[in-house]
């Protein structure tokens, strides 16, 4: 657990979890996560967020130690999901006259989530919060990734507590602060868990880009990942350009194969793409690689192709479990190439078609099907596939 001062009478309460194996019970952590909750001692004392509820002991008992046992006044909710608000129900019973600061809509969870009716002081976009030194401004901002979501902006020393906007996968090993760790390491978690979490309101972290651009920020406090003081350009230009779907020349290739058919047509495909020039090329066994790792390379790189071989007359279960998530994502603005093989019936290209109708992505060749093994008309059609998307990546 660290306790860490960001500014005078500000500390970053943070708990590493490197025990759950899948975030959400969905999302692959192999290297941790850390919850982060922050205190200020004022005046009035107020805490920002809570943390997940397997550390409220411990958290319970750093917050008395650093108030020196004076009770909290004030409880900011910037976001309600139980990774943040699971401790919730503990602070308010150890400070029975806590106030919890929250919008019309964070009130509303509260009451379905832990029945706490009561004891609230709603505020609003603008609104301050005077805690003696220190004064608080909030904002909202909508499904950056839930409903309630909204930010904190400490006014003196210019932290914007931003809720799960701007943070990462990956345990704080050591350093909490940006300047303190690799960011090569972190850059990879940084992006999964934008891609993956938040990635599906692209359109919304656009209008909170653009809402919060007034804020003179000197630090970002998110509830997961590190404390940004040093450079938050690398981390605010990362989200500018994930949310507006910018990508790099390059290629995804996902396929699903039983009996290796499919993968030689997506290595004669991956092979071609390197002959032109293509550099960035990633190559994904749908059946051995989580989605979440597939799609924070999808915001990375223009161009998606994906195979599939029949089975029982439809898509291969692992390459649907791929597209259904992409279609649910909504991602924008992609190349698309598809392929696949067949034994005696089709079934993966016929559903790989209604994919691209779905999306509505720029098809680049007519999709590539065998029936069996790979033979040379088909070889050979795989080669122009990958020559229309190099034409595509490199104009």
């Amino acid at each position: 657990m660290h306790r860490v001062k960001l500014a005078d009478d500000i500390y970053f309460l943070g708990f590493n979890d490197r025990r759950t194996h899948l975030f959400e019970n969905y999302w692959p952590i192999p290297y941790g996560v850390s919850y982060n909750s922050y205190l200020i001692v004022d005046e009035k004392i107020a805490l920002i967020d809570t943390v997940e509820r397997h550390f409220i002991d411990d958290y319970l008992e750093q917050i008395k130690a650093i108030t020196n046992g004076r009770p909290v006044d004030y409880l900011v909710i910037n976001h309600m999901e139980p990774d943040h608000s699971g401790a919730l129900r503990a602070v308010v019973a150890r400070y029975p006259n806590i106030t919890l600061v929250g919008n019309k809509k964070t009130f509303d969870m509260v009451a379905n989530y832990y029945q706490i009716t009561d004891q609230s002081l709603e505020v609003y976009d603008d609104s301050i919060l005077e805690l003696g030194k220190h004064k608080l401004t909030f904002a909202t901002i909508p499904m950056v990734h839930w409903p309630e979501t909204m930010v904190t902006y400490e006014t003196s020393t210019k932290i914007l507590f931003s809720g799960d906007a701007f943070g990462s996968f990956g345990a704080m090993n050591g350093g909490v602060f940006d300047d303190e760790i690799d960011l090569n390491f972190f850059e990879e978690e940084l992006m999964r868990y934008f891609t993956n979490i938040v990635g599906k309101y692209c359109p919304h972290t656009q209008r909170a880009l653009k809402k919060l651009e007034g804020l003179d920020i000197k630090m970002l406090a998110a509830t997961h990942g590190p404390v940004w003081r040093s450079n938050l350009n690398y981390i605010l230009d990362r989200y500018q350009k994930w949310s507006s779907y910018t990508t790099e020349p390059g290629a995804v290739i996902v396929f699903g194969s039983m009996y290796g058919n499919t993968e030689k047509m997506a290595d004669v495909i991956a092979r071609q793409l390197a002959v032109r020039g293509i550099k960035n090329i990633r190559v994904y066994d749908a059946s051995k690689t989580h989605p979440s790792y597939i799609i924070s390379d999808l915001f990375k790189f223009k161009a998606f192709i994906v195979g599939s071989c029949a089975y029982n007359n439809e898509l291969f279960p692992s390459v649907e479990t791929v597209i259904t998530k992409i279609e649910h994502m909504g991602i924008k603005d992609h190349l698309l190439g598809i392929f696949g093989s067949y034994g005696w019936n089709g079934g993966g290209v016929k559903n790989l078609k209604t994919f691209a109708d779905n999306m509505k992505w720029d098809l680049v060749y007519d999709p590539v099907e065998e029936k069996g093994t790979l033979k040379q008309s088909k070889f050979e059609q795989c080669i122009e596939l990958a020559n229309a998307m190099a034409d595509k990546l490199l104009a």
